[in-house]
């Protein structure tokens, strides 16, 4: 350090760093000179328990990892062990799984445009987001018993079928949240200090994005037209009409637009879920002579044995999170175990830009870029 310097610690601290995440800072007067992330204060070693238990004692964990949008760690890893052992899925299945994903992208959103604002000292939205999200997590607890770690999507399919009044109140929902979207704008957008806060703070261009690893809407803020469900697509995803969001300024302005927009393409996307949804055909178990239970086949689950044995191999499955891309690597040794499980965060890739995307800039525009890129420290350190 230079005589005219300050090191200053940042966090952690739950406010403006989201979690137990420190930042280093090397200030020449008010402006950053330097910034550091410094990791690892919620490590739990998640890869490593994924090898020391059985591929479905494993997926309780991957809630626990972006646990604002649990939904979608349930699928990815689902995925690449359907993908390793060769499992076909119900499509009734299929549409409850992106049923339940976009639905948690919606509340992943109110979460970090709520937390973004708040962290710009504006605590109205905080509030009307909880609002919407409260009754999205209703809409959880009658599909699985679970608001926040649901542990419901399973190798085959899902745990459960939709349970009776629950698409009369999801309809309700997506009535509701039309109406909300346009609050949300009306008092954000309109707010000339949130535009200064905002625009051109924490500018990154689409070649620097692509080459941090960038994925999600912060990429697609910076200009880059890539959405996996769209160009590698999975599930039901070729069957929807969907646009992918995309703003071209790359400042933290247009990283919050994008989130915007995907509520809305959320919204449209559920829609059709809602109005093609296959009808449910039960089978019964007294055809398999047995009770009800995990390898029953049903409706929404194929065939799942509870000693479970893929064959060797590997794989790595990827999918579109509501912050990125969301990849699974697992090797299988034959054996009831996974030999190794490894995991590409969103989270924790979107945040190696941080460094370069706050250099010369004040610590109040840090809490603004940082909050844009919608960081859960448990996908970040897992």
């Amino acid at each position: 350090m230079e005589s005219d310097e300050l090191l200053i610690n940042m966090g952690p601290v739950h406010p403006s760093t989201h979690g137990v995440l420190r930042f280093k800072l090397r200030m020449d007067g008010e402006s950053i000179r330097e910034c550091t992330p410094v990791l690892g204060h919620l490590h739990r070693g998640t890869e490593k328990i994924g090898e020391m238990k059985t591929y479905l004692q494993f997926i309780p964990y991957t809630d626990r990892l972006d646990y604002i949008s649990a939904f979608p760690n349930n699928y990815a890893f689902v995925k690449a062990v359907e993908e390793l052992a060769g499992i076909e899925v119900p499509l009734r299945a299929e549409y409850i799984r992106v049923l339940t994903m976009e639905l948690n992208r919606i509340v992943n959103h109110l979460v970090s445009i709520g937390s973004l604002l708040m962290d710009l000292g504006a605590a109205t939205m905080i509030m009307w987001g909880f609002r919407e999200r409260e009754n999205a997590l209703q809409l959880f607890e009658m599909l699985c018993g679970a608001r926040m770690t649901f542990n419901y999507i399973k190798p085959g399919g899902v745990r459960e079928d939709i349970p009776d009044g629950f698409m009369p109140k999801l309809n309700e929902f997506l009535k509701d949240m039309e109406k909300r979207i346009d609050d949300y704008e009306q008092l954000i957008n309109g707010n000339e200090i949130f535009h200064m806060r905002m625009k051109n703070i924490g500018v990154i261009s689409a070649k620097d994005a692509v080459n941090y690893g960038w994925t999600g809407p912060t990429l697609r803020g910076s200009g880059v037209d890539y959405d996996l469900r769209k160009y590698e697509p999975y599930s039901i995803y070729p069957d929807l009409d969907f646009k992918v969001c995309v703003r071209n300024e790359g400042d933290s302005f247009a990283r919050f637009i994008v989130r915007m927009d995907e509520m809305r393409e959320s919204l449209h996307i559920l829609r059709q879920v809602v109005d093609n949804m296959p009808a449910s055909k039960e089978i019964s178990s007294a055809k398999y002579g047995i009770a009800p239970m995990t390898g029953t086949p049903t409706a929404v689950s194929s065939y799942f044995p509870r000693i479970f044995t893929p064959p060797p191999g590997e794989v790595y499955s990827r999918i579109e999170a509501p912050k990125g891309e969301l990849g699974f690597y697992v090797v299988s040794d034959g054996t009831t175990k996974p030999y190794r499980v490894k995991i590409r965060s969103p989270s924790f890739c979107n945040l190696t830009a941080i460094p370069s995307l706050v250099t010369g800039l004040k610590i109040p525009d840090l809490i603004a870029a940082f909050g844009t890129i919608d960081v859960v420290l448990g996908d970040v350190d897992r």
